[in-house]
């Protein structure tokens, strides 16, 4: 499994901070809300230490009882007063931050969706659930403890020194003096967990995508008796993770003790400083009211400086977040739905013209494929495996573009349908059925509330699958467990022919529609798919030859492209490759 490795850039990365920023419009009135209380928030508490300096100095120091008493009440009627513009600030902040990722997370799954099966091919599942999941719930973070909370801070440590130095200047460059020691930690401390937090966020991605896929594949890891080195090989994401988290717990545990020391300097000397100036007050002028209001101020002025460099991780988590979510947003592997043919009705009439792609630009998987298949008509699609049979359907059915030429459905490019018009009227039934967890009808309904229980058993009694519904406890509201667990593999295709026969489909695929199943069963599907292909135009892709010898035309392909063309007898008469194929699934062996 390739490993992600992702590194984050400035912490303040405005491209990608704007387009985050954009999802914060339809709530901007809350935002600037929480802007102007935060300035607020900033004033109030340096504004409570100058007024603790005014009681102090004017009427503690000269017995004035009623006024002490009276500003004390003011003191406690502003620290009510932030209390509740902290809730406030707080509640909604955070209520923007749920908006906001319910609202990414929306549009990163509505992109998802629409992405070509290309991106799937090469992009690991689990990545994709932490890009939807982690990497959105992060940004929920940089919106109610990150951004606002780090502008708060920065404004009361701007308000700190406008009082400090209205107050006193040189308290306030003593108080100061050991601001470059915590600035160089601080930047240190800055460095260092960014590219700690880089290794979390790639080991986590990382591990998601392990997990998922061998949690997906485990049948194949317990088939081969791999366990043992499987889980050796998740030790080992396991142990990058933990590596990475304890470096930032290290960095962490370092950092706010030498911060402490650092601020307790501060206070020494200005508790020195202010101390002998106190001594002299008729000389400094300095009383004991300023140097308590200057003990608060620095001890104050520190708190944010630390919250700062806290906060910081939590913006650097937000910013490699927010660029991986909109590397996401911006890939352009997506199917352009921009045509607006509806057709009411359909022929079913396909032609391919010229037809090359290639899934690597530099490989072509088809090659010149011109091929016309009339209303009505079942043509199979026979060839080793590599062939290129699946990738004609999957261009039919445009889950790919092509790279050269045109492929036309009642004479209109399949580019001009409407996405969705052109898929209804295209069945699908593939070898390998996925079913959710979920019940038999939203299996077959996909969510699709136009579709009625009285057509699910319309489709069911066509393909022969009522009675084994009507078997089931809870009939379609049997439970099928993930990935169809709880049934056999016939009953998962039968299930499959329900869904793609529900829409009565103009255009019928069956990609190795009975490889996976019994000779029993085998002859009950076979007997569905007759009816399901009547009067339909009906492509089939099968190896067992015996299944599609009754095909109107059989295209034998090659390398990517078409070999031959004809009925059953008429291809063995030529002697070519479908001959040999005959030969080699019919030979005896002596």
């Amino acid at each position: 499994m390739e490993k992600e490795q992702v590194s984050s850039g400035s912490i303040i990365d405005f491209k990608v901070l704007r387009r985050i920023l954009q999802f914060i419009k339809p709530y901007r009135k809350k935002f600037y809300f929480v802007i102007v209380l935060t300035f607020f928030l900033g004033f109030l508490s340096p504004y409570r230490v100058y007024l603790t300096q005014i009681i102090l100095d004017k009427y503690v120091a000269v017995g004035n009882y009623q006024m002490m008493l009276y500003f004390i009440i003011i003191l406690i009627g502003l620290l009510i007063f932030q209390s509740v513009i902290q809730y406030v600030h707080t509640y909604i902040s955070g209520r923007i931050g749920q908006y906001v990722i319910r609202d990414i997370r929306i549009k990163l799954y509505e992109h998802i969706i629409g992405l070509q099966l290309k991106f799937f091919d090469k992009t690991p599942i689990g990545r994709l659930v932490t890009r939807t999941i982690s990497d959105v719930e992060t940004l929920a973070d940089v919106f109610s403890e990150g951004l606002a909370a780090m502008m708060g801070d920065l404004l009361q440590i701007v308000f700190i020194l406008f009082f400090m130095f209205w107050t006193d200047w040189r308290l306030s460059l003593v108080s100061l003096s050991t601001i470059p020691l915590m600035f160089i930690a601080t930047y240190v401390f800055k460095e260092k967990i960014k590219v700690a937090f880089n290794d979390v966020r790639n080991a986590v991605s990382n591990l998601n995508s392990f997990v998922q896929e061998h949690l997906t594949g485990m049948n194949i890891v317990q088939i081969f008796g791999s366990e043992k080195r499987e889980f050796e090989k998740f030790k080992e994401i396991n142990k990058d993770h933990l590596d990475s988290n304890l470096k930032s717990v290290l960095y962490y545990s370092v950092y706010f003790p030498v911060a402490e020391i650092i601020a307790a300097m501060g206070i020494g000397l200005l508790m020195w400083y202010g101390a002998k100036s106190v001594l002299n007050v008729e000389q400094t002028g300095i009383t004991i009211g300023t140097l308590t209001a200057f003990i608060m101020y620095i001890q104050m002025f520190f708190r944010p400086i630390r919250m700062i460099a806290d906060r910081y991780n939590t913006l650097q988590m937000g910013i490699v977040s927010s660029s991986r979510i909109i590397n996401l947003l911006d890939s352009k592997e997506h199917v352009m739905d921009n045509g607006t043919h509806r057709p009411e009705a359909l022929k079913g009439e396909v032609t391919f013209e010229h037809v090359w792609f290639a899934y690597n630009d530099a490989e072509y998987v088809l090659k010149d494929i011109n091929l016309e298949i009339k209303s009505g008509e079942t043509i199979a699609l026979v060839g080793a495996t590599g062939a290129g049979k699946s990738s004609i359907i999957n261009l039919l059915n445009r889950f790919y573009d092509i790279n050269r030429g045109s492929i036309k459905i009642d004479g209109v490019d399949i580019k001009e349908f409407d996405l969705h018009a052109l898929r209804k009227n295209i069945g699908v039934v593939l070898q390998d059925v996925f079913l959710f967890s979920d019940t038999i009808r939203n299996n077959i309904t996909l969510g699709n509330q136009e579709v009625t229980d009285a057509m699910i058993m319309h489709a069911a009694d066509l393909v022969g699958a009522q009675k084994f519904i009507d078997r089931l406890p809870g009939k379609l509201d049997y439970n099928v467990m993930e990935r169809g667990a709880t049934l056999s593999v016939g009953q998962r295709q039968l299930l499959s022919f329900i869904r793609a026969m529900v829409y009565d489909p103009k255009i019928l695929i069956l990609d190795e529609a009975t490889s996976s199943v019994d000779s029993e069963t085998e002859e009950m599907i076979q007997e569905a798919i007759g009816k399901m292909m009547s009067h339909r135009t009906s492509i089939v892709i099968a190896h067992r030859l015996s299944t599609i010898q009754k095909a109107n035309k059989i295209i034998v392909l090659d390398k990517g492209a078409i070999q031959e063309i004809g009925r059953h007898e008429d291809l063995l008469g030529l002697e070519g490759f479908y001959a040999q194929l005959h030969k080699m699934q019919y030979k005896v062996v002596v």
